[in-house]
């Protein structure tokens, strides 16, 4: 399989892992040896300024720090768009990439946006393929707004209906189907 670096993945409705749930995952990186990536949509109640405090300096003041997934949670990974690609101290694809952390306010000048996440999302080898063969996921490409929605709670299904077809349909299932 080609490597799905800088695609979305899309819970489909059947994936019930609380990890996961209506979750959109940027994957970060993708090879024989697993995957790696972020889910973009699960924004904590704590403030970055409360959490990494030394990390504040990167973004708007009550900014939250966002839910990467259940690997390592207390790990800190900050997503960047950046000026020039080229600064990225770990380069993903387009602008986006990792950036050394030893000085914030560098960061800051060299990138457009930022979002500090807590923990990632990850998969041994062979995992995720797995998974896309259970149909757990829908892929999608991304697009550089999609790391750093201002509507994290309406991603899954704004993801679903620009993918079209099918897919406009199940973005309308409800949360809770019961209640339909």
């Amino acid at each position: 399989m080609d490597s799905l670096q800088g695609q979305l993945l899309v819970a489909s409705p059947a994936l019930l892992d609380p990890n996961f749930r209506r979750a959109v995952v940027l994957i970060t990186e993708h090879n024989d040896e697993g995957a790696a990536g972020l889910v973009l949509n699960r924004p904590s109640p704590a403030p970055v300024a409360e959490i990494v405090p030394q990390l504040e300096p990167l973004v708007d003041d009550g900014e939250q720090v966002w839910v990467g997934g259940p690997v390592q949670p207390n790990a800190v990974l900050v997503l960047g768009e950046f000026l020039d690609p080229d600064d990225a101290a770990v380069p993903l694809f387009g602008a986006l990439g990792f950036p050394a952390l030893d000085e914030p306010e560098d960061v800051a000048a060299q990138t457009v946006r930022r979002r500090v996440f807590a923990g990632y999302a990850g998969w041994g080898a062979g995992q995720l393929e797995d998974e896309l063969g259970r149909d757990d996921w829908i892929l999608e490409a991304s697009r550089p707004d999609d790391a750093f929605t201002e509507a994290p709670a309406e991603l899954w299904a704004d993801v679903l209906r620009r993918k079209g077809g099918i897919y406009e349909l199940v973005a309308r299932i409800p949360e809770d189907p019961s209640v339909n």
